[in-house]
């Protein structure tokens, strides 16, 4: 038996075989939180609903604000939970104004200070540097909850970090800092990479519950245009979209990979391995670099 499908068999044994976590508890079971494993949490909305429910949550990494997007969420009053770093924050105060004008429809949320992997074991993850210590985690934390805080009044009560993946040791540290881990159930846009036909079809395909994944940083992409078709697509079928911070969430830890020894990184192949969280999509899956 290999070690990564020995650890998953540890991983049902220790939390049942369909694992799930209030969201407003620890992510990871006390036994799967001593091991070194890196993770890609899952989180899905609870319950079930009728009409259709989903949250839809959007990344600004950095760079600019796709007005595709955040038009049509004014426009038609869709409701998004949007993870903005410091960074992102510090270059777009347009787009602050128009997130201040309207506190009904957006939830503002940590992606961190400048966008760095909450990881301690590998020195990258999508070629992307991780934080690699505690210290720096906290600071990352920290640093994008502060000018939240600073810029909007409040305090942020969910962190994603840059790729949304982490080590084990990284999620103790920051469920210790008071937050909760924003996962996802459906990828929209595979970190902007996606055609916009193909990211409007997998959006379009959201079920009751799933949380979505996409970024609203990146007006010279494609993927953008597929965002806000998806989205309005969704709306004309009847779903009702919903902000992580009025919803009970469950989580599920979704283990990719054990960590490898510091000075290693994930390999070419691994980061070529399709993603355990599926849609309806029928376009073969690929794993690639989040938007920056």
């Amino acid at each position: 038996m290999s070690a990564i499908k020995f650890l998953l068999l540890g991983l049902s044994l220790s939390i049942g075989v369909t694992p799930v976590f209030a969201a407003d508890e620890a992510l990871l079971s006390p036994k799967i939180s001593q091991r070194h494993l890196i993770i890609e949490p899952q989180l899905n909305l609870a319950g079930k609903s009728n009409p259709i429910q989903v949250a839809l949550t959007l990344d600004a990494c950095s760079g600019d604000i796709d007005h595709r997007i955040l038009d049509v969420l004014v426009q038609e009053k869709i409701p998004a939970t949007l993870f903005v770093t410091a960074r992102w924050l510090r270059r777009n105060q347009a787009a602050i104004e128009v997130l201040k004008a309207h506190p009904d429809l957006f939830a503002i949320e940590n992606h961190g200070a400048e966008h760095v992997p909450a990881i301690t074991e590998l020195k990258t993850m999508y070629g992307i540097p991780t934080a690699g210590t505690p210290a720096a985690i906290e600071a990352e934390v920290k640093g994008g909850a502060a000018k939240i805080t600073e810029i909007f009044g409040r305090q942020p009560q969910w962190y994603r970090d840059a790729t949304a993946r982490y080590s084990t040791d990284a999620v103790r540290q920051i469920e210790g800092m008071g937050y909760k881990i924003a996962g996802y159930s459906l990828n929209g846009d595979r970190g902007a990479s996606l055609p916009a036909a193909t990211v409007a079809r997998r959006i379009s395909y959201a079920k009751d519950g799933d949380v979505i994944i996409s970024h609203i940083n990146q007006p010279k992409r494609a993927s953008g245009a597929g965002v806000a078709e998806g989205i309005v697509a969704l709306k004309k079928k009847g779903v009702q979209f919903r902000l992580l911070k009025d919803m009970p969430a469950r989580a599920a830890p979704n283990v990719v990979s054990e960590t490898m020894p510091h000075h290693e990184s994930i390999s070419q192949k691994s980061n070529k391995t399709p993603s355990k969280i599926s849609t309806k999509a029928t376009e073969p899956e690929t794993v690639t670099a989040p938007a920056q």
